[in-house]
């Protein structure tokens, strides 16, 4: 029988049951180690890692010496034991090894840049260079596998729960949503340009309007907007769905079981939570002081004012009584009760930009609390925060006060750093939730003016017939307005935002009226979409959990630059490619563009 050209079999294919056996194996040199005559090459290739040996006796030998890293190879040769102690259990053909006969070298590499074998740190610029390289290493390479099982893991689940997939258009019109278009330009039309989709929002909703039903799609998304840890420059994908006749309760339904399903499968036993608790935007604020509370950290804040008004404590007493609006919070620390933790969190707030952060702690044989807030507010006072907050001797609490929309985001970053500086933060657990009914408005100071607080499509949740007589200067009425709108939150992570879509025309236009926004310009902007809803369109809703994100919480990466073949840098250049790169003046004279360049 004749051998393939390249292998026999692959890296990963040999066993205890083929030893005899002639077998012909290509890949990279992965390792090559030399043993006072005897040379031990680890071959490697997509399927794994295969030992072959070369001794002065083989015809290979001489060739073999000249062999380096990363060189691919073809070597043919007859499989064996390893002798006895030579093993290696970490390899699933730890067992056996390939005693060369012959080699064939098929594509030598020059010095390399970064080595692949090893998981030493390189600097990120050199691994997005030569990110083919950075891809050979073995994380790499198996958070890719996981993100393409992880893909084909959701598409099996949303069309087993009654989805179908369809494809979105890529050139499409510029529109006035969150981030900045990228723009193409077209040819046959001079002056004209396509934008590339943020996200395919107004093509989701027409699929329904279209009487589709259920949609959804691994969508790619782009925008131009500046690069964080958890979003990439550029472009990312979503998981996209929309669905048709359904309340808030139908889209959970159908996500829920998606999404835990996919945690449960490539969360390597961590508990995942198994129904997505509902917390309303409010209290996650109050309570956490974010909107991705990370619900692996036990602690909740709690108001403490009426401890502190009309205090000894001046400082908190004369915030309390120059504003109702004001109210002072207290983040428990349970285990934290001693001075030198406290000084600590003082000084991180200091560093925070922060005057400080007042705390009390109790500690063994002391009546009342310990720390300056305690002496200035008394025993009794003292003891009622702690009964309220449920805390005892060995414990800590730390205060923030003033107007809560100020300092909420800092008491937020205060209540993470407490929980991770005393290791509060369950770390194999994946908490997942819904927050639920988001301000439909909310007031812009800048303008002094009410303004849309999240998403204009947003249904509200409020009756229609009220909702379509309010009167614009009913503020507090505006203000208190929720809209029929959710994210889903994963250990502090958002993975999206979804909506009940606000079909309705009528609504729609009071909805913008209400922000400030007449009906020219909701026409000049969305007039499609306000002519398409005109014509027949079902009640509808749906939400796009970020891929991206959740291959990086299952992956257990903190950049989203791990879990991407080919990313861009934190300045949205690709730079293995060169992009964005110049073009040569015959494609802007048929695109009939000319630039004008900032001066130097």
């Amino acid at each position: 029988m004749t051998m393939h050209r390249y292998r026999s079999h692959t890296c990963g294919a040999l066993r205890e049951s083929d030893i005899g056996k002639q077998v012909r194996l290509s890949g990279w040199c992965h390792r090559i180690r030399d043993h006072g005559g005897l040379l031990f090459i680890d071959l490697r290739d997509h399927y794994g890692i295969t030992q072959v040996v070369a001794d002065p006796d083989s015809p290979a030998f001489k060739l073999a010496e000249t062999l380096r890293a990363e060189w691919v190879v073809r070597i043919d040769g007859k499989l064996r034991q390893r002798p006895a102690g030579t093993e290696n259990a970490d390899l699933p053909t730890g067992q056996v090894e390939v005693y060369i006969d012959e080699i064939e070298v098929l594509g030598a590499a020059g010095e390399l840049p970064m080595p692949v074998f090893g998981d030493q740190e390189y600097p990120e610029e050199t691994r997005l260079t030569y990110r083919f390289l950075d891809l050979r290493r073995e994380k790499l390479h198996s958070n890719i596998m996981l993100r393409g099982a992880i893909i084909d893991s959701l598409r099996n689940r949303m069309k087993a729960g009654g989805f179908f997939e369809f494809q979105t258009p890529i050139l499409t019109a510029s529109s006035p949503e969150g981030a900045r278009d990228y723009l193409v330009p077209s040819r046959i039309h001079p002056g004209k340009f396509y934008a590339l989709p943020q996200a395919p929002q107004q093509f989701k909703q027409l699929i329904m309007i279209a009487g589709f039903d259920r949609y959804f799609q691994i969508a790619p998304c782009f925008r131009d907007e500046d690069a964080r840890a958890d979003r990439s420059p550029g472009e990312f994908y979503q998981l996209d769905l929309e669905m048709s006749f359904v309340t808030q309760q139908d889209v959970f339904d159908a996500v829920e079981p998606v999404i835990r399903g996919v945690f449960e499968e490539f969360g390597k036993g961590k508990k995942v939570t198994q129904k997505f608790p509902l917390i309303p935007y409010a209290e996650a604020m109050s309570k956490y002081g974010t909107d991705k509370p990370d619900l692996r950290n036990p602690i909740e804040m709690q108001d403490v004012s009426e401890h502190f008004r009309g205090s000894g404590f001046k400082i908190f007493a004369n915030i309390l009584a120059a504003d109702p609006k004001n109210a002072v919070w207290a983040i428990p620390a349970p285990t934290g009760g001693n001075r030198a933790f406290a000084d600590r969190m003082n000084s991180w707030a200091q560093g925070e930009g922060q005057p400080g952060l007042g705390y009390i702690f109790w500690r063994e044989g002391e009546e009342g609390g310990a720390g300056p807030l305690a002496k200035n507010i008394g025993p009794e006072r003292t003891k009622a925060v702690a009964e309220q907050l449920g805390l005892k001797v060995g414990d800590a609490c730390f205060f923030v006060a003033g107007k809560p929309k100020d300092f909420v985001k800092f008491a937020g970053s205060a209540r993470t750093k407490v929980g991770e500086e005393l290791n509060l933060i369950a770390k194999d657990r994946f908490d997942l939730c819904w927050i639920v009914d988001f301000p439909m408005f909310e007031w812009n100071e800048e303008d002094k003016k009410i303004d849309f607080s999240h998403n204009p499509f947003s249904m509200p949740n409020f009756p229609v017939d009220e909702f379509l007589a309010l009167d614009p200067k009913d503020e507090d009425k505006i203000l208190s307005m929720k809209a029929i709108q959710y994210d889903i939150v994963c250990n502090g992570t958002e993975l999206s935002s979804g909506a009940i879509r606000n079909h309705r025309p009528e609504v729609m236009k009071k909805a913008f009226a209400i922000a400030g926004y007449g009906e020219e310009v909701l026409k000049a902007k969305f007039g499609g979409m306000l002519h398409a809803l005109s014509l027949g369109a079902p009640p509808h809703g749906g939400i796009a959990p970020g891929i991206d994100r959740i291959v990086m919480l299952l992956a257990e990466e903190e950049n989203l630059r791990e879990v991407v073949l080919f990313p861009m840098n934190q300045r949205a250049e690709d730079l293995l490619m060169s992009a964005p790169s110049e073009v040569s003046a015959k494609q802007l004279k048929e695109l009939h563009i000319r630039l004008e360049l900032p001066k130097k």
